[in-house]
């Protein structure tokens, strides 16, 4: 098995690489779909996320309202801190799941945004940074998923810096450019893991 950690900042295109990897045969380990399932209502995740937050983060049909709670948290790094510490250790917890389950030939790709500020790069083969210019990613947050530009502003400075994830990058993939040198570059790190 080899075990990759996929990272990126947001608004870099993160998902259309991890996308294109599992058209190729790896098996996607996604943390921010974990990180949904982990606090679907019913779950012991949401209701810790309540416990903190107070039942003003609950949409009307029970589930988590997440723009709402994403304009709590992305605003005061303490209480980013405090919902980390309920969501990612049950997201640690569900990605070993998975992983496990994946068999001893799979090339398993942990897609995790979070991966440079977690200090988690020491827990995979290679780590692979998806690489695009602040600019492209403020342009794709407010073109694309309709954000503010204070909003996109707000989400990026939450991350790690672009400097941060490229000193712990194995592999870098400049994703400022047109799909098909997008492509290009995903299937040369793919080949690349098949060598391994």
């Amino acid at each position: 098995m080899v075990k990759v950690g996929l990272t990126g900042g947001i608004g870099a295109g993160k998902s259309e690489v991890s996308r294109l990897l599992a058209s190729y045969g790896a098996v996607i380990v996604d943390a921010d779909k974990i990180a949904r399932e982990v606090v679907a209502p019913g779950t012991p995740g949401l209701a810790a996320v309540v416990a903190e937050f107070g039942d003003g983060v609950l949409a009307a049909d029970g589930s988590l309202d997440r723009p709402k709670l994403g304009g709590i948290v992305f605003s005061d790094p303490a209480k980013l801190q405090a919902l980390n510490a309920i969501v990612h250790p049950l997201v640690g917890a569900r990605s070993a799941e998975l992983e496990a389950s994946a068999g001893p030939d799979a090339v398993v790709i942990h897609d995790v945004p979070l991966l440079t500020e977690n200090g988690l790069a020491p827990l995979y083969d290679l780590v692979v940074v998806v690489d695009a210019t602040p600019a492209t990613q403020l342009d794709r947050l407010v073109r694309l998923r309709g954000m503010s530009e204070d909003e996109a502003k707000a989400r990026m400075s939450a991350q790690a810096t672009r400097e941060q994830r490229l000193a712990v990058a194995d592999v870098v993939i400049d994703n400022d450019g047109p799909l098909d040198a997008l492509e290009r570059q995903v299937r040369g790190v793919w080949e690349r893991l098949g060598e391994g």
